[in-house]
């Protein structure tokens, strides 16, 4: 990538920032100011980027749309120390920058990993007009199937050497099995997603994520996990939710959608995409963005 971080064109927004005593995360924030907000949160091993296609169609459609980095991501800084990249930091990091935002009338739309930010929606219910979830958990996770690749990653050492060393998170899941469509990663797009993480250190926040997923329905993330749940069923059920989930990801599956998501939400329009994996985002951008769209014009889906 140029030193710019325009992505050969792919990324002309321009950079924000924001200082937290773990370091600077970056954001973009387009848009008018005072229009109704989309915020736009990726997961990993992504970055904002990862909602280019987005970004311009929900502008020119009047929206103010916010699209944050997790520290140890994209724009944002990269400390080396594991302990910053815990779920509750990120948590807090979040919903700090998004306070100081004065955001109203939000469309909160996470993904992967972005489903912390649903904890910044139940804390602020009344800032929040609506959510548009794509695949992603907040769920006990006895049903949360960890892939290979993922327990690979896991592994003391062995996941240091493949994450740190030899960036498979990104080289392997998501140029990979994490899509059904790798022939959209241009030589581009792929260096737009390997730019933010050029040396092991700087991968330090991309292997702590799947170290951080719980492996039952005990522990400090399952309890987080199955609080968060609660207060989305407490302050958004009967409010305007749609989930839209691919069909093909490894990760989370079809099961999940039905048995958790659609318990959580019974009223919930749900979008079905069988030609998406994981990163749906890349497989199927063109699907999703009219959808949200029309979530957000209040329409009703055919």
């Amino acid at each position: 990538m140029d030193d710019n971080w325009t992505a050969d064109g792919l990324w002309p927004f321009r950079p924000q920032w924001f200082d937290t005593p773990d370091g600077r995360l970056h954001y973009v924030d387009e848009g008018d100011p005072a229009a109704p907000a989309v915020v736009l949160i990726h997961g990993n091993p992504t970055w904002g980027f990862v909602y280019r296609a987005f970004i311009p169609p929900l502008v020119e459609a009047g929206f103010r749309v916010v699209v944050p980095d997790f520290l140890g991501f994209g724009r944002s800084d990269k400390p080396g120390d594991a302990a910053l990249y815990r779920t509750e930091n990120h948590v807090r990091r979040l919903s700090a920058l998004l306070d100081s935002l004065d955001l109203h009338d939000v469309t909160v739309v996470p993904q992967d990993w972005g489903g912390l930010g649903l904890a910044w929606a139940v804390a602020h219910p009344e800032r929040v007009s609506g959510l548009f979830i794509l695949n992603t958990t907040v769920h006990n996770p006895e049903l949360f199937r960890i892939p290979t690749p993922l327990k690979l990653f896991r592994t003391p050492l062995l996941g240091e050497l493949l994450v740190k060393g030899m960036a498979f998170m990104h080289r392997m899941f998501l140029f990979k099995v994490g899509t059904v469509h790798p022939e959209r990663f241009t030589p581009a797009v792929r260096r737009a997603y390997l730019a933010p993480h050029p040396t092991w250190s700087s991968r330090a926040g991309v292997l702590a994520f799947p170290r951080e997923i719980p492996t039952g329905p005990v522990g400090p993330i399952a309890g987080f996990l199955t609080d968060l749940e609660a207060g989305l069923r407490r302050e958004f059920r009967g409010r305007r939710v749609w989930i839209v989930w691919p069909m093909n990801d490894v990760s989370f599956t079809p099961e999940m959608l039905e048995t958790q998501w659609q318990g959580t939400f019974p009223d919930a329009t749900v979008i079905r995409l069988a030609d998406a994996g994981h990163f749906m985002q890349e497989d199927a951008h063109e699907r999703i963005v009219p959808e949200l769209l029309r979530f957000l014009a209040r329409e009703d889906r055919d």
